[in-house]
C-alpha cells in the first residue's frame, strides 16, 4: 500500500512539473492542474495493471514477455524492410506513424500469443529431474483433517498446494451462518495452519484462478492439468471426475481403506458390545478404525466385552462388515 502511495505521488507530481515547466506563463496553472491529472491517471492505470499481473501464473507471465520481444524483433525487421525501399525510391517517403502502428501490431500479436500458447508448452517434458511433484488439496480433504495426520507421520513429503479460490472457498464456510458448516469452515483454517508448520511438506498459496469456469471442482481440474499435479480430494464425484480427464487423483478414503487390517474368517478378537443389531439376536461393535462388526447372539450383552470368531468379511460402498459369533458358539460348532 505504501508504495503505491508513493507511485501515485510520484506520478502526480511529476505530471504536474513537466507541464509547468514547459508551459508558456498562458493558462500555466490550467495545464499544470492537467498535468496533475493525467500523471495521477497513469498511476492508477499502472497500479490496475499490476494487480491484473499478480493474478497470472508465472508461466503466462514469461511467455506474453517473450512474445511481446519476438514481436518487437519482427517489427524492427518490417520498419528495416519499409525505410531501406523508401531510401531507394527517394521520392517516396514512408509516413513515421506507420512505424508506430506496426510495431504496436506486432507487439500486441507477440504478447497475446505467447501468453495463450505457453500453456500448451509442458516444461516438465524438457527436464524430468527438474520436475516437481505437486499435489492440490481441495477443500473436502482439508476440513476433514486426516491429511495433517498424514504429514506428521511422515509419509507425504513435498510441495502442497492450496489454490486462491479454494482458500476463499475455505473462508465462506468459516464465515457461514450455520454454526456447524463455521465449525468445520474453521477446522479446515486450523489444519492449514498445522501444516504450514508441518517439517515434512511446504504449503503454497497459488493465486492462478480461472474465471471463465464455474465452479471449484472445474477449477480445481483445470489446475491440476496445467500444473501437471495429482488432485487429494475425499469428493467422490470430483475423484470420478478428474480421472477420466487423466488427472492423478490421491484420495484419503482409499488409503484409509487400505491401511485396515486384513480380518480373515476364523480369527478371533475381543470386542465390546455397543448396541442392538437391526436382526433379532444380534449385537454391534466396532473396531478402532470404525469397521462395524456383527454379533449373533449377542443381543444381551450391551456394554460386555466379548470374545468372538470371525465368520465372513463383506466389503460394501459404504465400508467394510464383518459378522462373527460368539466364540463359546464357534467352540460347540467345532
Amino acid at each position: 500500500m505504501i508504495i503505491r502511495i508513493i507511485l501515485i505521488l510520484a506520478c502526480s507530481i511529476s505530471g504536474y512539473a513537466i507541464a509547468y515547466y514547459t508551459s508558456s506563463n498562458s493558462f500555466l496553472i490550467l495545464k499544470s492542474v492537467a498535468g496533475f491529472i493525467i500523471g495521477l491517471l497513469i498511476a492508477l492505470i499502472v497500479i490496475r495493471i499490476e494487480q491484473d499481473i499478480r493474478k497470472l501464473s508465472l508461466k503466462i507471465i514469461i511467455g506474453g514477455v517473450a512474445g511481446m520481444i519476438i514481436g518487437l524483433l519482427i517489427a524492427l525487421l518490417f520498419s528495416f524492410g519499409l525505410n531501406f525501399v523508401s531510401k531507394i525510391r527517394e521520392n517516396e517517403q514512408i509516413v513515421p506513424w506507420i512505424y508506430l502502428l506496426i510495431t504496436g501490431i506486432f507487439s500486441y500479436l507477440g504478447l497475446t500469443l505467447g501468453s495463450k500458447k505457453i500453456e500448451e508448452f509442458n516444461f516438465a517434458h524438457i527436464d524430468s529431474k527438474t520436475s516437481h511433484d505437486y499435489r492440490i488439496l481441495d477443500t473436502s480433504v482439508i476440513i476433514e483433517g486426516r491429511i495433517a495426520d498424514i504429514c506428521d507421520s511422515g509419509f507425504m513429503e513435498g510441495d502442497l498446494i492450496v489454490p486462491r479460490f479454494v482458500l476463499n472457498e475455505l473462508q465462506l464456510v468459516a464465515d457461514s451462518s450455520d454454526s456447524m458448516k463455521r465449525l468445520r469452515g474453521r477446522r479446515g483454517l486450523d489444519v492449514l495452519n498445522h501444516l504450514q508448520k508441518s517439517p515434512h511438506v511446504n504449503i503454497e498459496i497459488v493465486e492462478q484462478d480461472f474465471p471463465k469456469i464455474k465452479g471449484v471442482d472445474g477449477k480445481l481440474v483445470a489446475l491440476a492439468k496445467q500444473l501437471n499435479a495429482k488432485l487429494l480430494t475425499n469428493d467422490y464425484n470430483l475423484n470420478k471426475v478428474a480421472e477420466l480427464q487423466g488427472i492423478r487423483v490421491l484420495n484419503i478414503n482409499e488409503l484409509a481403506n487400505a491401511m485396515k487390517p486384513v480380518v480373515l474368517p476364523g480369527e478371533q478378537m475381543t470386542v465390546k458390545i455397543v448396541r442392538e443389531g437391526k436382526e433379532a439376536g444380534q449385537g454391534v461393535a466396532y473396531l478402532d478404525d470404525g469397521t462395524m462388526i456383527i454379533v449373533d447372539n449377542a443381543q444381551k450383552l450391551v456394554n460386555m466385552n466379548v470374545r468372538v470368531a470371525v465368520t465372513s468379511v463383506l466389503q460394501t460402498t459404504a465400508g467394510r462388515m464383518i459378522f462373527s459369533e460368539l466364540k463359546e458358539v464357534a467352540d460347540k460348532a467345532s
